[in-house]
Parts: structure tokens; sequence; C-alpha cells
């Protein structure tokens, strides 16, 4: 196990450290201290062939500049909440609003612009980093001071693991996720429209115009989110569902999942062999399929469009306060939030 550090940029002159988790069998993982991004992830294909399949760039400015948080870890509230707004105990609190105004993936400054500190550890079998910040009293408008440590492990069976932990001295909310895109064709050669995905998951969320859940809590039998059988994604560009054409014929909706840490959900590319296993313990997991990419730069080379990567963002509901009949995402004052998410690499000949 190897750990490779080294300045990757500045951020209002202070500087963006890069870290490098290796592994025995050579699979890396790379992040980077602002916003916890992971730029790169290098497993190999069924011919040993090592690439990366996580979008991201090379340049502290790309991801300033362009990223729709590439691999970074949002919070405090992963997804949105309508109007920005919620109460607690009769409190009322009003977020930052930064989508159609309501709020998106912690606001204007969220966990993913800011620069976390960091320490590594290294083993014998497993190697990590962990990332923690506080995020003050008021910050983006949420109450209570909040302790956040986000640890990334590799381990030398090509496991790559996220714990998160939380703190807050205050009743508060708390739903974060990893917002990575995959591609498992390695480093861009071909779009994500012929992954095969399979889902543990017999019911989604039903989004408004605004992408916002409305509260109804939809079958998938019968319609094109029905992955409990392994099944392409172009099956969600190519439909003429409602829910497609809100989310620009893709999918961008969050799917309840009927088991956990049980291989409950899958990723595969048949022509490179790879295959990613993702097994967590939260409720849910927002399937998006990259629909909103912009073309107007580029990633590593690689001109962005849609369907360039997709997203597995294990996680609480989104705009769950104002949906009792949600999985709640409120943290207690002094209370612990634990989460966990292991992203598992295999091939397949």
């Amino acid at each position: 196990m190897k750990i490779l550090q080294k300045k990757f940029g500045e951020v209002n002159g202070h500087p963006v450290t890069s870290t490098t988790l290796i592994n025995d069998q050579g699979m890396e993982v790379a992040s980077i201290d602002y916003g916890c991004i992971i730029t790169k992830v290098i497993v190999p294909d069924k011919n040993g062939q090592k690439e990366n399949v996580v979008l991201g760039f090379e340049s502290i400015d790309e991801y300033m500049k362009h990223s729709p948080y590439f691999g970074a870890v949002v919070g405090r509230f992963a997804g949105r909440i309508k109007g920005g707004s919620f109460e607690l105990d009769g409190q009322s609190y009003q977020l930052e609003k930064n989508n159609m105004g309501n709020h998106l993936h912690g606001g204007l400054k969220g966990f993913d612009k800011v620069i976390w500190n960091s320490q590594v550890i290294t083993g014998e079998n497993e190697t990590s980093i962990i990332y923690t910040y506080l995020s003050r009293d008021g910050e983006e408008g949420y109450p209570g001071n909040l302790e956040v440590n986000v640890k990334y492990t590799l381990s030398n069976t090509n496991e790559f693991s996220i714990f998160y932990e939380a703190v807050s001295d205050k009743k508060t909310l708390v739903n974060v996720t990893n917002h990575s895109y995959f591609n498992l064709s390695g480093n861009l050669k071909r779009d994500i429209l012929d992954h095969q995905l399979t889902l543990k998951s017999e019911s989604f969320l039903e989004l408004d115009e605004e992408l916002i859940p409305t509260g109804e809590i939809l079958s998938v039998k019968g319609t094109p989110f029905d992955f409990r059988e392994s099944r392409n994604i172009k099956d969600g560009s190519e439909s003429g569902h409602v829910q497609k054409i809100l989310t620009g014929k893709g999918y961008d909706h969050p799917f309840l999942l009927a088991d956990n840490h049980n291989q409950e959900i899958v990723l595969k590319d048949s022509e490179s062999g790879r295959v990613l296993t993702i097994e967590t313990d939260q409720p849910g997991v927002v399937l998006y399929t990259g629909t909103q990419l912009s073309s107007d730069f580029k990633i590593r080379g690689v001109k962005s469009r849609k369907y360039l990567g997709l997203c597995l963002e294990t996680q609480g509901l989104p705009d769950s306060i104002h949906h009792p009949h949600f999985p709640s995402s409120i943290l207690d004052k002094n209370e612990v939030f634990r989460s966990t998410t292991k992203y598992i690499f295999s091939v397949i000949t």
C-alpha cells in the first residue's frame, strides 16, 4: 500500500493538496482536500488495462469554473429542499436558494466548495485519508456547529469505502453523499448509455417540474425504472415516460433501496468487463445519468456532453423534511450521524 501527495493548486491563496491511495493490485484513488473531491479512480479492465473510471479535472481552476459536483462530498443536505426553508421544533430556517428558488446540495458554498483538513493513515492491507471540517452555526442557513469527518479507505481487494460521521451542538439536518460520475468504459472512451444497471429497489420518488419529490412513492413495476433485473441505461433516454421527459430523457430520481450491504447496486460495462458493486446503509440512491452536463468544456481532453457519466448517490431522500413518511434526515443535538458506502471493483471476462 502506498500514499502519494502533491500540490494540486491554490484557492484564494490556500494550497490544495492531492492525495493518491494506491493498493498492491495497482488500483488508485486520488482526491483533493477541496470538497473532498475524488479526481481519479484507476482500475483494470478485463485485459488488465488500467484506466480512470470517474469524471474529473487536472486543475483546481477547472473544478471551480466548470464542475457540476464532480467527485465531491455534498452537504449539509444532498439533493433539493423545496423553497430552501424548513422548520425544526417550531423554529423556521431559511437556506440559500441556489436552484430555481430551491436549495440544492448544501447551497452556494456547500461542503463541495470548502477546503477540508486532512490526515493520512497507512496500514498493511488498507490505507486511508480522513477529511475533517467544521460547518459553523448559520452556514448557508443551517442551525448548529456541525463537525464532519469523511474517511476514504482503499483496501488490497479493490474495495473503496467512504465513512461519514457528523455531530452538531443543535438539532439540524444532515444528508451527505459523494457525487462521483462513473464511466466504466475507461478514460471516457464511450458514454454510459450501454452500461447495465441492477438495483434492488421496488419503488422510486415521483418528481415535480423542479425535480423535487411530490411525496408520491411509485412502484417500478412495468416502468423503465425497474432495475431489479439488469437493464441498459439507454432504456431511460429512449422512454416516453413522463418522469423521463422531466429529467431531460434520462434519470435524476431517488430510488428506495430494498436491501442494504448486499450487492444492492451493480453497474456493468460489458465491453471493458468492468463491474462496480455498491453497498450502503443509506435508505436510498439517486440515479443521475448526466442529462444536464453542458458541452462548453472538456474533461481531460474529452468534450463534456449528456450521458458521459452517471452518478449513484447513496443518501437519505431529498426534501425529506417536508415529507414525514420519508426516512428522517433530522440530526438531534449531540447525536452522532454515521454512514458507510462501499465501492467494490471487479471484472467479468
